[in-house]
């Protein structure tokens, strides 16, 4: 094997150049004595670092530096973050202590570089409490906004240098960064670093995919830049005439943008029509700002014909993270739609870098929605009540994307998620209210608690000191707020009864002769599958478990073991990676030695051989094999990276895997006959069930059938396109499952 020959003068020389690169991106934010405590926390990074390296063989301190740059750059933060960056790994990796830090560089900074700390192990391999741990991320964000903005730069500068981890490992942090850290990104409006984000994830995730967009892209990239040439050829000109001075250029759409779009519309490559955006970027004064954005509004729909279902303005009424722009959508030469995005250069500013450029104009803008936001996660972070993976959950629904805007009977303004309904404005305006709401009426109309509210609608509150949150509410509020209460209320109202199903028990138990112990209560909960002795309680009380099956467990009492559902430790985990060698199980091989080991394959992707697939440690099930673009895979990697095992197919004997087939196509005489002729005959491949629908002559139809592998599959869906009237043919999955059962 090579040895790996460093040259130390060669990156002496590369470390000082980037250093003062960083310098050179710090100068806008520099006041006198920066550049000294700059120095000050490069060296003492430089020095503490010195004798370690990343995965790829470079010296560790490119990464600081990286990672400061991010922060200096690509979100505008001042000489305090960029200390804290360079400073971020130091307490954690080296023998350096925060008091040290404290000692030489202030409090402020002490506190920031603490919380990066804390959160460094948040998504760490071994962690089980990874939910808990972003919890605690949270608190930090809470207190200062910059603890979660270095990180973000972290995790942006991580996910650039990834091509030389393990593939679990880049699927893993690709799955936390789709997960979590891309919406935060969207949240405090850093827009370029989201895009890049999920491009990068996707870059890991769905490789294939990406490679091909990219390569998509790359093809068109002439033909494309001489449409946008011709497009804003005019509008330069109307703009220059008018006197508003403006900067006009096209964007790409990022990689990740485009495939949401095939896969929500169903369409292929070719017929995703907005590939790019034009941006309009006036250079104009605050006060005149909203008109000269109107005017070039006016400008762009007098050469192209807008497309009136398309115009967002949130120049009048910005979103919740500060951002402002007026979007609209037109029919450009050759019959194509063309997004025209509309500001100014600080709306710009505000949408490029986010947060920091927001505290820069905090003169100019009263409570920013993001103040708000950051409250509603303090009132979140407080609540005892919520689970750490319902908090995650109800966390991430609340970095929703689109708002709508909502009035009160008194004319005040609400913001709320899309799809929010009377139920959940109840509980924004207090929680009270929400708990006892019985209906709406919106617009003056009687409406159910369910009613899915729009933009602009007026909303009044009606109540029943009778009412009590219920059950299926969960099942259409969205907000985290909503949610939380009524989970706090229902557990409230579980707990009171739980009460009485344990005075039964005991009673119960004690004419069986069983101590009434909490070791007992564990085992009896653990052999009958309860996920806790509070359901256990709850289920007696309401008289869903018969009390009688207490003897089998007394029977079996001898023979159980004792397991806690939910944690699995380490040794498990070993132990069902080392189990026996399962006879039919050769072709899949799992873990980091690609052991052959006894698998399940997972319903809710079933995935089939030649599939990029990964390993899932389940409590009850052994390995499940779930296909890493599953619905839920994004989920279970973000959440239990600890029990994501490797998995890859081996070249197999001829088994028969299930997996689904939509196809649609103009209905014709006999094309039912034709498609199961080419399955059947052509293919000798077995069907297990076929649906079909026709619709004034749109035929749709889903049919499961039993394929060897991937591209046996592939050979399959292009022969059924061969058949005449069929427009398309895709493979889908069964529905998203509820992931957190994990059994």
């Amino acid at each position: 094997m090579n040895e790996l020959v460093i040259d130390i003068e060669a990156e002496k020389k590369e470390i000082l150049k980037r250093y003062r690169a960083l310098l050179k991106a710090c100068k806008p934010t520099m006041q006198k004595g920066d550049k000294r405590m700059i120095r000050q926390a490069f060296e003492l990074a430089l020095e503490s670092h010195k004798d370690m390296r990343r995965k790829s063989g470079e010296p560790y301190i490119y990464h600081p530096i990286a990672v400061a740059q991010i922060a200096a750059e690509e979100i505008g933060l001042g000489t305090t973050s960029i200390v804290c960056a360079l400073l971020h790994d130091v307490v954690e990796d080296t023998a350096i202590t925060l008091e040290d830090i404290e000692r030489e560089f202030g409090k402020k900074i002490a506190k920031i570089i603490d919380g990066l700390t804390k959160i460094s192990g948040v998504f760490d391999y071994n962690s089980s409490l990874q939910a808990e741990n972003f919890r605690k991320m949270l608190l930090t964000l809470a207190d200062d906004v910059r603890v979660i903005l270095i990180k973000l730069a972290d995790r942006l500068h991580n996910m650039r240098t990834m091509d030389h981890m393990p593939r679990d490992k880049q699927l893993k942090i690709s799955s936390e960064t789709i997960y979590l850290y891309a919406p935060l990104a969207h949240r405090l409006g850093l827009y370029a670093m989201k895009s890049e984000l999920e491009d990068l994830s996707m870059k890991y995730t769905e490789s294939e995919t990406y490679k091909f967009i990219a390569r998509k892209l790359n093809e068109k990239k002439a033909e494309r830049e001489l449409y946008v040439k011709t497009f804003i050829g005019p509008i330069k000109e109307i703009l220059a005439e008018q006197g508003l001075h403006a900067d006009v250029y096209g964007r790409p759409k990022s990689i990740h943008s485009i495939w949401n779009k095939m896969r929500k519309k169903g369409v292929p490559f070719e017929e995703v029509y907005d590939l790019f955006a034009i941006r309009i970027i006036l250079d104009s004064k605050p006060e005149t700002e909203k008109a000269d954005c109107w005017k070039a509004y006016s400008i762009v729909t007098d050469l192209y014909r807008p497309n009136p279902d398309r115009l967002r303005d949130w120049v009048s009424s910005p979103k919740a993270n500060g951002y402002e722009s007026l979007h609209t959508t037109v029919m450009g030469p050759k019959g194509q739609w063309v997004e025209v995005q509309i500001r100014t250069q600080r709306m710009n500013e505000i949408a490029e870098k986010g947060f920091a450029a927001h505290w820069k104009y905090k003169e100019s803008s009263s409570d920013s929605g993001l103040d708000q936001w950051i409250q509603k996660v303090r009132e979140l972070l407080k609540n005892p009540e919520s689970n750490a993976l319902d908090f995650l959950d109800d966390f991430k629904m609340n970095l929703f994307s689109d708002e709508i805007f909502i009035f009160t009977p008194k004319g005040a303004l609400m913001q709320l998620p899309l799809d929010a309904t009377a139920l959940d404005f109840a509980f924004e305006i207090h929680s009270d209210l929400g708990a006892k709401c019985i209906g709406a009426k919106v617009n003056h109309k009687l409406v159910p608690l369910s009613h899915k509210l729009q933009n602009g609608d007026q909303v009044e509150i009606i109540t029943s000191s009778k009412q009590s949150p219920k059950e299926d509410w969960l099942n259409f509020v969205v907000t985290a707020k909503a949610k939380a209460k009524i989970k706090s209320s229902l557990k409230e109202e579980k707990r009171r009864v739980a009460e009485e199903g344990k005075e039964i028990l005991e009673r119960k138990l004690k004419s069986l002769k069983i101590t009434y112990n909490t070791e007992n209560i564990h085992k009896i909960s653990n052999y009958f599958k309860f996920s806790s002795t509070l359901e256990l309680f709850y289920n007696i009380a309401k008289g869903s478990f018969d009390l009688k099956s207490l003897k089998e467990f007394q029977a079996s009492e001898k023979t159980v073991e004792n397991r806690t559902p939910e944690r699995i430790d380490s040794n498990q985990i070993e132990g069902i990676i080392n189990k026996v060698k399962a006879k039919d199980s050769d072709t899949l091989l799992i873990g980091e030695d690609m052991q052959k080991i006894d698998y399940k394959l997972s319903s809710c992707c079933n995935p089939i051989p030649g599939d990029d697939v990964f390993g899932f440690i389940t409590v009850n099930d052994g390995i499940k094999i779930h296909r890493t673009n599953c619905p839920n895979a994004t989920k279970l990697m973000a959440n239990y990276g600890y029990r994501v095992v490797k998995a890859k197919w081996t070249s197999q004997k001829e088994l028969a895997f299930l997996t689904g087939l939509r196809i649609t196509g103009i209905d014709e005489v006999g094309l039912i006959n034709k498609l199961t002729t080419v399955i059947s005959n052509d293919f000798k491949v077995n069907m297990r069930s076929i649906t079909v629908d026709s619709n004034e002559g749109i035929f749709e139809g889903s049919i499961m059938v039993y394929v060897n592998d991937t591209h046996h599959l592939e050979n399959l869906i292009k022969k059924l396109k061969q058949v005449k009237g069929v427009t398309s043919v895709t493979r889908f999955d069964s529905e998203p499952q509820k992931v957190f059962g994990l059994s």
